[in-house]
């Protein structure tokens, strides 16, 4: 079910080294190209990386990754038909993904009504579906969770994987500190309930650009279970819960002592532009709930 393309370059000059790499990957395009044709039963090319950047390049419904490096570049072809899964496990490998499906499963059972009466309330309910104890009374860093929805900033639901909980940020993720070192409160907040690995209320900041260089993806190298964006009608006052790929999962119109309306209006400025303001641009549009 794999097979490997190895391409071993010759000694080629520095100035020269940019259009070898580039052949190379022209060559590669067009081998995985003739080999999906030839091969009805791929599902997807997946290229293994060594510890290198890499280089996502986007087909109709597969995706391959395509690692520069002066070596050579290899690639396994994958017929497994658990698209979603390997792409977690090779683009973002520090999600805890069956965290992250029974985090949407618990927000599949919660209604628009649900999500539409008292904001604490509804706060709740978020950090219950996310897999976090709801502590308010917690230090900071210590599990606190009193922040988490209620600022512009904390409203990604993130399931790492243990060994990920105590990743620092090494400057990586811009306007966020150095370090951010989050394991502990992870530790302390997470239901064990939901499956092996943690949840936290990550920063958004960083999400606008593709891909996402905010704290689940590049700290925890992680996607998101969903994120919480505020619809920019009139008043900032309905909410959606988007999964990573900003596809709807929930939406709800709370009252009472919501976040300040500049905290609302940051949140959707955020991600203005994004995949991830997709669905609240269309709800402000046609002004429905």
């Amino acid at each position: 079910d794999s097979f490997t393309i190895q391409f071993v370059p010759c000694s080629v000059s520095k100035s020269n080294r940019a259009k070898h790499i580039t052949g190379q990957m022209t060559r590669l395009l067009l081998i995985l190209t003739l080999a999906a044709l030839v091969s009805s039963t791929t599902s997807a090319f997946i290229v293994r990386t060594t510890p290198s950047k890499s280089l996502w390049i986007n087909y109709p419904q597969q995706h391959q990754q395509v690692t520069r490096q002066e070596e050579g570049i290899t690639c396994i072809r994958s017929t497994s038909t658990s698209i979603d899964t390997n792409d977690d496990a090779l683009m973002y490998p520090g999600t805890a993904v069956e965290r992250m499906k029974n985090v949407r499963s618990r927000v599949a059972t919660l209604s628009q009504e649900d999500l539409s009466g008292d904001w604490e309330f509804v706060r709740r309910k978020l950090l219950w579906a996310g897999g976090l104890r709801d502590l308010p009374d917690a230090i900071p860093g210590q599990g606190y969770t009193g922040h988490s929805f209620n600022d512009f900033n904390h409203v990604d639901l993130t399931t790492m994987k243990d060994k990920n909980s105590d990743n620092l940020n090494d400057g990586e993720v811009k306007q966020i500190a150095v370090g951010n070192f989050l394991g502990e409160g992870i530790r302390k907040a997470s239901m064990p309930e939901l499956g092996p690995g943690g949840s936290w209320s990550t920063c958004a900041i960083g999400c606008n650009v593709s891909p996402p260089r905010d704290v689940a993806h590049i700290q925890f190298q992680s996607r998101i279970a969903f994120k919480l964006v505020w619809v920019p009608n009139d008043n900032f006052d309905m909410f959606v819960l988007v999964d990573d790929d900003g596809d709807e999962l929930a939406r709800g119109r709370p009252n009472g002592d919501l976040p300040a309306l500049r905290e609302r209006m940051m949140n959707y400025r955020l991600v203005q532009g994004s995949k991830y303001a997709h669905v609240v641009d269309e709800i402000a549009a046609n002004s429905v709930l």
